[in-house]
């Protein structure tokens, strides 16, 4: 969802970047949007094993913050001349477990001149299999998608380009190598540990994944392309990852006594360090789920955001659907939240000027005005609250944690005493944005209190440095005291947050 009037309906000839901050590997990729179809122009990876560098406390190390930022810094200067709506970083498992991810989020922000966006383990999930499914053939029947990260593996079940079921489990090639291949020493018995502990992360999955079944399995990333590509290499399989090939890699790896002996051709050093790790999940993974082959597809979470990145701009926002189906399962009256979403929308247009607003506030402002009511479904007292803890909480496919975060404190804020601790929740450079839109939320809140279906007269705002102004037509206010009073009390709310209201 774009604001209409400032987009335009011809996307064409444009250029896009997504960096995906991976916990073994960041990944950028540049492509050109040409006539609806997206052709990468420029690949650029490196190695940084940030998980590698959390200690036992969840701190990321100063040495990994470094290798991550050093590796940005050559990011940056590649997409420096691409508007910054053009490009889309996001950050996945070692950045949501890092306890001090902030700071290196902050760093990265500042070296990028964009937005670090830390997507949810599902989100991820969602994002891989938009970019698998992108690169395979068009094929009837469903398929599964496997990506085993360096601290999460992903599994999703879809068909064409919608996923069915997704999930992201907390094993991943960097993650198991520091617990069970600890100094690089490879053996048969911490082989067996390893998988057996992908076995027993599986088990929350399996009964649900085999009951759905599938007609094709996919592997993405990097840890499934090394073993492809040994797999034929050495002969052990063809076009596909087999149980046996997989077997007969596994013998291989096990007559290797460290990580840094192992001598197979076409591995370079930093992925010999994961390359057993990644094996013993992958054994895992092909014995819970009972696989036969695992085929690999060049696509992945990369892809799969810039193919979101397109679909937002052609006004296919997976973001939009994810709302009208909260909406629809907690029973939203529509027609109020419409009432609220249109006189917020039309505030914000007379004031985004004044206010330093832009298109991606309108679509917040939007998805704030739908939503603002769900927690009635739980009860009338302190809705406000329960509306910002389902949003905060819920799964909702297209939306960062950042986003969902945004919007519960723009929700959380629609009534009663204004959450100024709320806002300072939020990035500094959000906190002032934020606290504006929640503004013109709760004035349209307050305009509909009624629930009336009748229209409201023409009000002007306005903004002159300090004061907020709304002008309603003579004697309207007199002839509807409740707006009135509500407004009273509506400008006391917000002088207690340093915000001056006026109306007249």
């Amino acid at each position: 969802m774009t604001e209409p009037s400032t987009v335009s309906d011809k996307q064409d000839d444009q250029r896009l970047a997504a960096i995906d901050l991976g916990s073994n590997s960041f990944h950028m990729v540049v492509a050109q949007l040409d006539q609806g179809e997206i052709r990468p122009i420029d690949l650029l990876s490196d190695k940084v094993q940030l998980a590698a560098g959390i200690n036992e406390k969840r701190y990321l190390t100063d040495e990994a913050k470094q290798r991550g930022l050093e590796c940005l810094s050559r990011f940056a200067q590649r997409v420096k001349d691409l508007p910054r709506d053009s490009v889309r970083v996001v950050g996945t498992n070692a950045l949501r477990e890092a306890k001090n991810s902030r700071e290196f989020i902050e760093e990265a922000e500042a070296i990028l001149e964009t937005p670090l966006e830390i997507i949810a383990g599902r989100e991820e999930a969602r994002l891989i299999y938009l970019g698998v499914s992108h690169t395979l053939a068009d094929d009837q029947g469903s398929r599964l998608v496997i990506d085993i990260g360096g601290g999460s593996t992903e599994f999703i079940i879809g068909e064409r380009f919608e996923p069915r079921t997704m999930e992201s489990l907390h094993m991943g090639c960097v993650s198991y190598t520091k617990r069970y291949f600890k100094d690089g020493i490879i053996s048969a018995s911490n082989f067996k540990r390893a998988r057996t502990a992908a076995r027993q992360e599986l088990q929350s999955i399996v009964r649900e994944y085999r009951n759905l079944g599938w007609n094709s399995a996919v592997g993405a990333s990097g840890t499934i392309k090394a073993v492809r590509n040994i797999c034929q290499d050495y002969g052990y399989s063809q076009d596909s990852i087999t149980w046996e090939g997989l077997q007969q890699l596994r013998d291989l790896l096990l007559t290797f006594k460290h990580s840094d002996d192992i001598d197979i051709n076409g591995i370079k050093t930093e992925r010999k360090t994961v390359l057993t790790a990644g094996v013993a999940i992958l054994c895992g993974i092909f014995e819970a789920l009972n696989l036969e082959k695992l085929s690999f597809s060049e696509g992945a979470l990369r892809e799969g955001v810039l193919y979101d990145m397109a679909g937002r701009l052609k006004h296919e926002d997976v973001r939009d659907r994810s709302i009208t189906a909260l909406m629809q399962r907690y029973h939203v009256d529509q027609e109020q939240a419409e009432r609220v979403e249109q006189t917020a929308l039309l505030a914000w247009a007379q004031l985004k000027e004044s206010w330093h607003l832009s298109s991606k506030h309108y679509d917040m402002l939007c998805w704030a005005a739908r939503t603002h009511e769900i927690g009635l479904t739980i009860a009338h007292s302190q809705f406000h609250k329960h509306s910002a803890y389902l949003l905060s909480h819920s799964d909702l496919p297209g939306f960062t944690t950042r986003e969902q975060q945004q919007l519960a404190t723009l929700v959380r804020g629609h009534r009663r005493k204004f959450p100024k601790d709320e806002f300072k929740a939020l990035p500094k450079r959000l906190q002032e944005p934020y606290r504006r839109l929640c503004v013109l939320l709760r004035l349209a809140v307050v305009l509909h209190r009624s629930r009336s279906s009748d229209r409201l007269p023409a009000i002007t705002f306005s903004f002159d440095g300090k004061t907020l102004h709304m002008n309603f037509p003579e004697d309207w206010l007199s002839h509807h005291p409740l707006t009135e009073a509500g407004l009273e009390q509506e400008a006391s709310y917000l002088e207690s947050a340093d915000m001056k209201l006026k109306f007249s």
